[in-house]
Protein backbone atom coordinates (compact mmCIF):
# COMPACT_ATOMS: atom_id res chain seq x y z
CA UNK A 1 0.00 0.00 0.00
CA UNK A 2 1.34 3.05 -1.19
CA UNK A 3 2.56 5.53 2.08
CA UNK A 4 0.98 8.65 2.46
CA UNK A 5 3.07 12.04 1.91
CA UNK A 6 3.34 14.79 4.41
CA UNK A 7 1.14 16.82 1.68
CA UNK A 8 -1.78 14.27 1.91
CA UNK A 9 -1.56 13.94 5.80
CA UNK A 10 -1.73 18.05 6.42
CA UNK A 11 -4.71 17.99 3.94
CA UNK A 12 -6.48 15.25 5.35
CA UNK A 13 -6.66 17.16 8.72
CA UNK A 14 -7.47 20.24 7.37
CA UNK A 15 -10.49 18.17 5.69
CA UNK A 16 -11.19 17.28 9.19
CA UNK A 17 -10.57 20.62 10.99
CA UNK A 18 -13.29 22.05 8.26
CA UNK A 19 -15.62 19.46 8.69
CA UNK A 20 -15.97 19.91 12.48
CA UNK A 21 -16.00 23.40 12.12
CA UNK A 22 -19.28 23.22 9.89
CA UNK A 23 -20.68 20.36 12.11
CA UNK A 24 -19.89 21.87 15.48
CA UNK A 25 -21.62 25.17 14.36
CA UNK A 26 -24.54 23.90 13.37
CA UNK A 27 -25.29 20.48 15.56
CA UNK A 28 -23.26 21.28 18.73
CA UNK A 29 -19.97 19.34 19.58
CA UNK A 30 -21.79 17.09 21.53
CA UNK A 31 -23.93 15.97 18.84
CA UNK A 32 -21.12 14.68 16.04
CA UNK A 33 -19.40 11.74 16.84
CA UNK A 34 -15.96 10.98 15.28
CA UNK A 35 -17.47 8.57 12.63
CA UNK A 36 -19.77 10.78 11.24
CA UNK A 37 -17.58 13.94 11.17
CA UNK A 38 -14.42 11.26 9.47
CA UNK A 39 -17.38 10.57 6.96
CA UNK A 40 -18.00 14.32 6.23
CA UNK A 41 -14.59 14.44 5.93
CA UNK A 42 -14.30 11.96 3.32
CA UNK A 43 -11.89 9.89 5.68
CA UNK A 44 -12.22 6.13 7.54
CA UNK A 45 -13.17 6.29 11.16
CA UNK A 46 -9.89 4.85 12.10
CA UNK A 47 -8.02 7.50 10.82
CA UNK A 48 -8.65 10.17 13.37
CA UNK A 49 -6.50 9.61 16.18
CA UNK A 50 -3.76 10.07 13.27
CA UNK A 51 -4.22 13.63 13.66
CA UNK A 52 -5.85 14.55 16.90
CA UNK A 53 -5.69 12.92 20.39
CA UNK A 54 -9.26 13.75 21.12
CA UNK A 55 -12.47 15.07 20.35
CA UNK A 56 -11.58 17.94 22.63
CA UNK A 57 -8.68 19.18 20.96
CA UNK A 58 -9.62 18.63 17.49
CA UNK A 59 -12.93 21.16 18.96
CA UNK A 60 -10.21 23.52 19.93
CA UNK A 61 -8.40 23.52 16.58
CA UNK A 62 -11.88 24.03 14.74
CA UNK A 63 -12.88 27.25 17.25
CA UNK A 64 -9.37 28.78 16.31
CA UNK A 65 -10.09 28.17 12.59
CA UNK A 66 -13.80 29.27 12.52
CA UNK A 67 -12.90 32.24 14.33
CA UNK A 68 -10.05 33.07 12.65
CA UNK A 69 -12.11 32.89 8.95
CA UNK A 70 -14.56 35.21 10.77
CA UNK A 71 -11.97 37.37 12.45
CA UNK A 72 -10.48 37.87 8.73
CA UNK A 73 -13.90 38.60 7.61
CA UNK A 74 -13.72 41.61 10.40
CA UNK A 75 -9.91 42.65 8.99
CA UNK A 76 -11.11 42.89 5.34
CA UNK A 77 -13.90 45.35 6.50
CA UNK A 78 -11.61 47.75 8.23
CA UNK A 79 -8.80 47.50 5.51
CA UNK A 80 -11.46 48.75 3.16
CA UNK A 81 -12.59 51.58 5.15
CA UNK A 82 -15.57 53.99 4.96
CA UNK A 83 -17.52 53.43 1.79
CA UNK A 84 -21.08 53.82 0.06
CA UNK A 85 -22.42 50.85 2.45
CA UNK A 86 -21.14 52.77 5.36
CA UNK A 87 -18.44 52.27 7.83
CA UNK A 88 -16.70 49.15 8.11
CA UNK A 89 -18.76 48.09 11.77
CA UNK A 90 -21.72 49.46 10.01
CA UNK A 91 -21.29 46.71 7.12
CA UNK A 92 -20.16 43.87 9.64
CA UNK A 93 -23.21 44.79 11.70
CA UNK A 94 -25.45 44.44 8.63
CA UNK A 95 -23.36 41.26 7.63
CA UNK A 96 -23.91 39.69 10.99
CA UNK A 97 -27.26 40.28 11.42
CA UNK A 98 -28.19 38.97 8.25
CA UNK A 99 -31.15 36.34 7.58
CA UNK A 100 -28.82 34.68 5.24
CA UNK A 101 -25.89 34.59 7.82
CA UNK A 102 -28.98 33.51 10.25
CA UNK A 103 -29.57 30.57 7.91
CA UNK A 104 -26.49 29.13 7.95
CA UNK A 105 -25.66 27.92 11.03
CA UNK A 106 -22.76 25.53 9.76
CA UNK A 107 -21.12 28.87 8.32
CA UNK A 108 -20.34 32.68 9.28
CA UNK A 109 -19.02 33.52 12.85
CA UNK A 110 -18.42 30.27 15.47
CA UNK A 111 -19.24 33.55 18.42
CA UNK A 112 -22.95 32.97 18.41
CA UNK A 113 -23.35 29.28 17.64
CA UNK A 114 -20.53 27.60 19.42
CA UNK A 115 -21.62 30.19 22.66
CA UNK A 116 -23.30 27.46 24.73
CA UNK A 117 -21.16 24.84 23.66
CA UNK A 118 -18.04 26.98 25.19
CA UNK A 119 -19.58 27.42 28.15
CA UNK A 120 -20.74 23.69 28.55
CA UNK A 121 -16.91 22.24 27.51
CA UNK A 122 -13.43 21.89 28.75
CA UNK A 123 -11.42 24.78 30.13
CA UNK A 124 -9.34 24.51 26.76
CA UNK A 125 -12.32 24.71 24.67
CA UNK A 126 -13.31 28.05 26.52
CA UNK A 127 -9.87 29.41 25.68
CA UNK A 128 -9.74 28.10 22.06
CA UNK A 129 -13.48 30.57 22.16
CA UNK A 130 -12.03 33.16 24.37
CA UNK A 131 -9.00 33.93 22.40
CA UNK A 132 -12.04 34.65 19.41
CA UNK A 133 -14.21 37.05 21.36
CA UNK A 134 -11.33 38.56 21.95
CA UNK A 135 -10.13 38.74 18.59
CA UNK A 136 -13.46 40.25 18.12
CA UNK A 137 -13.18 42.82 21.02
CA UNK A 138 -10.09 44.35 19.91
CA UNK A 139 -10.81 44.61 16.55
CA UNK A 140 -14.00 46.62 17.45
CA UNK A 141 -12.86 48.65 20.12
CA UNK A 142 -9.65 49.51 17.64
CA UNK A 143 -12.46 50.39 14.98
CA UNK A 144 -14.61 52.47 17.36
CA UNK A 145 -11.47 54.71 18.47
CA UNK A 146 -10.49 55.09 14.87
CA UNK A 147 -14.69 56.05 14.29
CA UNK A 148 -14.26 58.76 16.86
CA UNK A 149 -11.07 60.25 17.74
CA UNK A 150 -10.35 61.91 20.33
CA UNK A 151 -13.67 61.66 21.57
CA UNK A 152 -13.85 58.64 23.48
CA UNK A 153 -10.95 56.94 25.54
CA UNK A 154 -9.52 53.68 25.25
CA UNK A 155 -11.76 52.08 27.97
CA UNK A 156 -15.31 53.28 26.38
CA UNK A 157 -14.27 52.22 23.29
CA UNK A 158 -13.55 48.97 25.02
CA UNK A 159 -16.45 48.91 26.25
CA UNK A 160 -18.93 49.80 23.29
CA UNK A 161 -17.03 46.69 21.84
CA UNK A 162 -18.04 44.59 24.62
CA UNK A 163 -21.50 45.80 24.05
CA UNK A 164 -21.60 45.54 20.16
CA UNK A 165 -20.30 41.65 20.10
CA UNK A 166 -23.00 41.02 22.85
CA UNK A 167 -25.63 42.36 20.77
CA UNK A 168 -24.42 40.78 17.87
CA UNK A 169 -24.02 36.95 19.29
CA UNK A 170 -27.61 37.58 21.71
CA UNK A 171 -29.57 38.68 18.41
CA UNK A 172 -28.24 35.92 16.28
CA UNK A 173 -28.86 33.34 19.31
CA UNK A 174 -32.11 34.27 19.61
CA UNK A 175 -32.91 34.73 16.21
CA UNK A 176 -32.14 30.82 15.46
CA UNK A 177 -33.63 29.84 18.16
CA UNK A 178 -36.99 31.10 17.04
CA UNK A 179 -36.79 31.19 13.38
CA UNK A 180 -38.75 27.50 12.36
CA UNK A 181 -41.78 28.32 14.73
CA UNK A 182 -42.26 31.99 14.26
CA UNK A 183 -39.92 33.31 11.47
CA UNK A 184 -41.58 36.90 11.54
CA UNK A 185 -40.01 37.37 15.23
CA UNK A 186 -36.81 36.11 14.07
CA UNK A 187 -36.62 38.81 11.72
CA UNK A 188 -37.98 41.55 14.26
CA UNK A 189 -34.98 40.13 16.05
CA UNK A 190 -32.64 40.69 13.49
CA UNK A 191 -34.15 43.81 11.78
CA UNK A 192 -34.03 45.31 15.49
CA UNK A 193 -31.18 44.87 16.53
CA UNK A 194 -29.34 45.48 13.32
CA UNK A 195 -31.02 49.10 13.32
CA UNK A 196 -29.80 49.67 17.13
CA UNK A 197 -26.46 47.48 17.89
CA UNK A 198 -23.89 51.14 16.88
CA UNK A 199 -26.58 53.03 19.36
Amino acid sequence: MPRITREDKARNRQNIVEAAGRMFRSQGVDAVGIAELMKEAGLTHGGFYNHFASKDDLAVEACGASFAGSLGALDQAVAEGDGPSGTPLERVVADYLSAAHRDAPDGGCPSASLVVDAGRHSDTIQSAYAVGVEGYLTGFAEEFAREHQGEITSQEARERAILLLSRLVGAMALARAVHHVQPELSDEILQTCSTHALD
